[in-house]
């Protein structure tokens, strides 16, 4: 299973690294996955889903 949130569809975006000499190469911003129950089920849902859920 890809790293995607089951709630909002969010996934790992693709930036660059920067080194001192301003050199880029391609590095990827994970999301915040945490697995948790929700009726009887394990998914994985980010953080800020979450914390909207929390509310």
């Amino acid at each position: 299973m890809s790293r995607t949130c089951s709630v909002c569809g969010r996934g790992t975006t693709s930036g660059n690294s920067r080194s001192h000499s301003n050199i880029a190469s391609k590095r990827k911003f994970s999301i915040n996955l945490q697995s948790k129950k929700v009726k009887g089920k394990k998914v994985k849902v980010c953080s800020k889903c979450l914390k909207t859920e929390n509310k």
